[in-house]
Formats: structure tokens, sequence, C-alpha cells
């Protein structure tokens, strides 16, 4: 019993740096992919949790693509509502040249771990034992990474929305 609770919590102590990677990995691919690109965004997830199909995070269950979260932060790092987004890159960019300082202007891409069955706030995950003698509810991380971002997607010269 004593072993399997050293290995477990050893494991533990990976998927807690883990986590952190799979959140940096997701942002600094978010930071160049628009919000509206769901194929881009489930691709970027599922590279981010460092596989290439939806599934889980080695070594870490429940943790899966799903439990990535991104979001697009306005300059004062608040959540611009998916309602509010501009309809593509090139009238991000628009906005952002008119008034930078506008709720609309997508500045930063926020990414969290968080458990996907509540989507109105960022809860944390429960760790599940691999090994099954050794049962440790620790809820994980969030391990959020805030990342400035780059283009979205926006391709020097194309008009705001193209059809």
């Amino acid at each position: 019993m004593l072993v399997f609770g050293i290995l477990e919590l050893a494991r533990i102590m990976y998927v807690f740096n883990t986590l952190q990677e799979v959140t940096r990995r997701a942002a600094a691919a978010a930071v160049n992919v628009y919000p509206t690109d769901a194929a881009a965004l489930a691709s970027l997830k599922q590279d981010a949790v460092f596989r290439s199909s939806p599934g889980e995070l080695p070594l870490a269950p429940p943790i899966t693509d799903s439990y990535v979260r991104i979001e697009y932060l306005a300059y004062d790092l608040s959540v611009i509502p998916t309602s509010s987004l501009p309809s593509c890159a090139a009238t991000n960019q628009q906005i952002c040249m008119a008034n930078p300082r506008s709720g609309s202007c997508i500045h930063f891409v926020q990414v969290q771990v968080c458990d996907p069955g509540d989507t109105s706030t960022c809860v944390a995950a429960q760790s599940q034992a691999v090994f099954p003698l050794v049962n440790l509810p620790i809820l994980l991380p969030k391990a959020p990474t805030i990342s400035p971002v780059e283009t979205l997607g926006y391709k020097q010269g194309v008009p705001p929305c193209p059809p």
C-alpha cells in the first residue's frame, strides 16, 4: 500500500507539471487561431494534450482535450463573450487599430484546465487514481496561462471578413 501511495503521489506531481505544459502549448498555438475556427481549435487542444486525435492525457485521467478551455480577453483582462467577438481576424485588427481599449478587441488568450461539465465558470477537475488501491481525491490545478495575441490567423491585405 505504501509503494502504491508513493507511486500515486509521484504521478500526481507529474500531472501538476504536465497540466502547466498543456496550457502553455495551447496558448502558444491559440494566439494564431481565430475563435470561430472550430477545427483548428479542436486540433490545437488535441495537440496540447500530446495527442493527434481526441482522447485522454497520458497518465492523467480524467483530463482530455475537452478539459482545455480557451478564452479571449480584452485589454483589461476581462473575458470577451462569444457574442461580442469580432466576426474575423481582419475585423479584430481594424477594431484594435481604431480603439485598442475596446471591449471587443482581442488582446490576450487565456487557457485553463477546467471541468467541461460546467461551462459558466472554470471548475478545477478532480484527479482519478491510476492505482485503485490508493484513492487520493485531489483537485488538479487549473494551470492558467495568458499570452498576448499574435495574428489570430490574420493575413496582411485580406479585407475584413471575406465571404
